[in-house]
């Protein structure tokens, strides 16, 4: 989808060559081949379903299946450069245990998701009555993968309690007026997407 393209562009750009790569809940393992290939990375990920392990052992990338929420304990401090949560916070049970897990184990990590408070979003809960159901999130509130939606203004307001700096932002739109910019002005309104690289402040 073109969206997570965009995503994959910002997190490709963010990172530096030859960097330590763990990519949590990877999917088909499409961001960390692009990773290898454009920056060559020493990249791992980790992916719930059989299906997502299966294609990224197809594309040759490696790939733990495992429940983020069920633990990162065999991960040590800092072990990795950059940790990336590339649409998947919002997937997540246990998101606050994620991010702590995320700080400890990463230097860096890149956090982005779909932000629920975008205008459209908002709008159409105003006027119809019921949970939204569109491109940014396309399912229904029954069978949603997206269990705990967040904004980007939530993100922020995270930061002093959970001990991160926020390194960089750059939030963006990839359908309407704002088709494929960076939002600078009102991210919170105007943004579809919310695009964070963030660091513990104890690190």
């Amino acid at each position: 989808m073109e969206e997570f393209k965009i995503g994959y562009d910002l997190v490709i750009a963010e990172i530096p060559e030859g960097s330590r790569v763990l990519d949590l809940g990877c999917g088909d393992g499409t961001l960390l081949k692009l990773l290898h290939e454009q920056k060559n990375v020493s990249g791992f990920g980790v992916e719930i379903s059989e299906e997502g392990v299966s294609q990224c052992v197809e594309k040759g990338v490696y790939c733990y299946q495992a429940d983020i929420d069920e633990g990162l304990s065999d991960y040590r401090d800092n072990s990795f450069d950059y940790v990336i949560l590339n649409q998947t916070i919002q997937n997540t049970k246990r998101p606050d245990y994620v991010i702590r897990e995320v700080l400890r184990i990463g230097k860096k990590a890149i956090v982005s998701f779909p932000n629920f408070g975008y205008y459209r979003t908002r709008a159409y809960l105003m006027f119809n009555g019921t949970m939204p159901v569109n491109k940014l999130l396309p399912y229904q509130w029954y069978d949603s993968p997206n269990i705990h939606l967040l904004t980007i203004k939530d993100m922020i307001r995270m930061a002093p309690d959970f001990s991160f700096s926020i390194i960089s932002e750059k939030h963006f739109s990839v359908s309407g007026i704002d088709r494929s910019n960076i939002i600078s002005i009102a991210p919170n309104l105007l943004a579809e997407y919310g695009f964070f690289v963030i660091t513990s402040i104890e690190s």
